[in-house]
């Protein structure tokens, strides 16, 4: 049988092996495991035991038709929810999925809201998220989810249904190429139009996508393919050439790296996402204890170094913190960690980090170099990178060889005490969305989950959480995607059904995928959400009034008049929460935040929506515009930091 399939190029790389000890199998295990059997040889119902050893023989051809296949696929790699859509391609699959025993699906308001829930799942048990939706509109609805899911790094397989192959080409009733639609945002995408080939394009999907650095894969399957009969064998022994990803380090690079750090004078731990994504967050405390380095954690990074521990100089970038974007700049040594040097970060690249080296580790070789030259670039797991970095370095310490830092901290340190994060309170008595939101953080705690949209809230939230668990924080960071807060939050909760679960939403993003609050009403998903209500697309109005001479074009989401006070009333997003099932609950004072936020992890039995109403002017600060050097970072407008202070 001929394997269709069209593919991205192979510049996202991935892990293979064993998993770690205390993590899931990888889909490489499970694809080559057999299912469990009973002691009549039937296969056993989902959790009543380990399933059978690669040593044991494989179960027998059964046949069945291709869509029994795709989700008896599923089953064996141990998915348990699938969020999505049916429709007309796609309609086969959903058949057998109504007698599956152990993969719930969760029927989503709108395809964008099966993409969003299934990477906010991921995000949590770093597992692949899965989500289906069915030809044409369907799956080209699917487009931004899997490009934030991308930019991300985030692992997704998308199924969508195809019109039959012979129509394939013909401009069919719901045709559309979403496999070359998609091949620029996924990591990997297959076009499916044989039975035989459901299960095994199935299983390369969930590794491609779960392995090296992760990403987002699409699995397009043709009608009569799902419809036609096959014999299903599972386990299904796959190879994927040209991927086949490099996860250990080169050792001399590692001791490279190690030598130059002993030796720093002014280095800083730049941390990324790719920490997280790892699993490597206690490594790197080690490393930052052993060392004695500053750690800085970007915007994908929150909870990968706990925002407590006193070597955390916060969040670099656009909307960090003065000691953070300052320790870059001035730093001798950046060593990079599953970062990718972004333009949010860097400012004007010409001028990032000018007086650094820059060692650079990172699972994907294509980011090393890509933006700023690494003198010692290392190719790797971070996890697998840290352990190396930590046993070569005990070795230059015993050996005499470690840098003082003591003045270095003593510049760290002024800067942190002279330009600490803080607001104002509004002159007229409104509410504050700092405040809010810092309340939120502080009454729902650490072991809550925090999901941001995209924005003034966003950032806000990234700055006044104290962020102190990886995978912990959730929000849209390459894509910037507004409408992702309440569909992730709806995954994340599915994937922590006994945590809290918190969406900080703007009223803009808030607007775009509301209707997913009528899918965790039915299907008992109790997120709560709180929505910074300033009455207008906040972030685009503090770039008009900084940038465009205070002309606010087509910023403001009600029919207020300028100047009036804060918060749209079209919608009333208390009417409309309790139209959807949720419990409505309106603040508008500080006196009220604390009362109100009580009040909502109080209600456990259904969603709670809080209409945060806040002042329309608030701002968010320190800033680095667009375009221009970090080194003209202002703590709040028209006033600069003084790098030459001290203490």
């Amino acid at each position: 049988m001929t394997d269709h399939t069209t593919t991205t190029v192979a510049s996202r790389t991935g892990q293979t092996g064993p998993a770690r000890q205390g993590q899931v199998p990888s889909p490489r295990d499970l694809a080559a495991r057999a299912p469990a059997r009973d002691a009549t040889g039937r296969e056993a119902a989902p959790g009543a035991g380990p399933r059978r050893t690669e040593a044991e023989p494989p179960t027998g051809p059964v046949l069945m038709t291709g869509a029994q296949a795709l989700v008896a696929a599923l089953e064996r790699l141990g998915v348990d929810v699938v969020f999505g859509i049916p429709g007309g391609a796609i309609l086969p699959a959903y058949d057998p999925l109504f007698d599956s025993r152990s993969v719930r699906h969760i029927l989503v308001r709108h395809e964008q809201g099966a993409g969003h829930a299934a990477a906010g799942y991921a995000q949590v048990t770093g597992r692949p998220g899965v989500c289906m939706a069915t030809s044409g509109p369907g799956a080209t609805n699917l487009v931004t989810p899997l490009a934030d899911a991308y930019m991300d790094s985030v692992p997704v397989v998308a199924i969508t249904g195809q019109v039959p192959s012979g129509l394939i080409g013909t401009d069919g009733f719901q045709e559309a190429d979403i496999a070359g639609i998609t091949l620029p945002v996924t990591k990997h995408n297959f076009l499916v139009t044989e039975a035989g080939d459901i299960a095994r394009t199935v299983a390369e999907a969930f590794h491609v996508a779960a392995t090296g650095r992760p990403g987002p894969v699409l699995v397009d399957i043709a009608k009569d393919a799902l419809q036609a009969k096959t014999e299903f064998r599972w386990p299904v022994p796959f190879d994927l050439p040209g991927y086949h990803p490099v996860t250990r380090p080169h050792s001399r690079q590692v001791r490279e790296a190690a030598r130059m750090m002993m030796a720093a004078q002014r280095p800083v731990l730049y941390v990324g996402g790719g920490v997280i994504k790892a699993g490597a967050s206690e490594d790197l405390v080690a490393l930052a204890e052993l060392t004695g380095m500053p750690v800085v954690t970007t915007l994908m990074a929150r909870g990968a170094f706990p925002s407590s521990h006193p070597q955390n100089l916060g969040m670099p970038g656009m909307h960090g913190k003065v000691a953070a974007v300052g320790a870059l700049q001035k730093a001798d040594l950046l060593v990079a960690l599953g970062a990718r040097f972004d333009d949010r970060v860097t400012g004007r690249l010409d001028t990032f980090a000018p007086e650094a080296a820059v060692v650079h580790a990172d699972i994907d070789p294509a980011e090393i170099s890509k933006n700023r030259h690494a003198e010692v670039p290392i190719v790797g797991d971070c996890r697998e990178v840290i352990i190396e970095l930590l046993g070569t370095i005990r070795a230059e310490r015993e050996a005499g060889r470690q840098a003082d830092l003591s003045g270095w901290w003593s510049q760290l340190d002024a800067w942190r005490a002279t330009y600490p994060l803080g607001y104002d309170l509004p002159d007229d008595g409104s509410l504050s969305p700092q405040y809010a939101i810092e309340r939120i953080g502080k009454l729902a705690g650490p072991d809550a989950y925090y999901v941001a949209g995209v924005g003034q809230h966003q950032m806000w939230a990234a700055q006044f959480i104290e962020h102190e668990r990886p995978r912990h924080w959730l929000n849209s960071g390459g894509l910037g995607t507004m409408g992702y807060a309440v569909p992730a939050a709806m995954g994340a909760k599915v994937a922590a059904p006994d945590a809290s679960v918190w969406a900080i939403d703007g009223d803009g993003c808030f607007q775009m995928t509301n209707q997913e609050l009528a899918t965790c009403t039915v299907e008992g998903i109790p997120i709560k959400v709180a929505i910074i209500n300033n009455g207008n697309l906040g972030m685009v109005r503090q770039w008009q009034t900084l940038f465009y001479n205070e002309r606010y074009s087509q910023t403001d989401l009600d029919r207020v008049e300028q100047g009036t006070s804060a918060g749209t009333r079209i919608p009333d997003f208390v009417k409309l929460a309790e139209a959807y099932g949720c419990a409505g609950l309106r603040c508008e004072t500080a006196a009220e935040v604390d009362s109100v936020i009580k009040q909502a992890m109080d209600i456990q039995d259904r969603p709670v929506v809080i209409d945060f109403v806040v002042h329309r002017d608030a701002m968010v600060w320190p800033m680095v515009a667009a375009g221009t050097s970090n080194d003209d970072i202002k703590v709040a407008r028209d006033m600069a930091p003084d790098w030459d202070v001290t203490e």
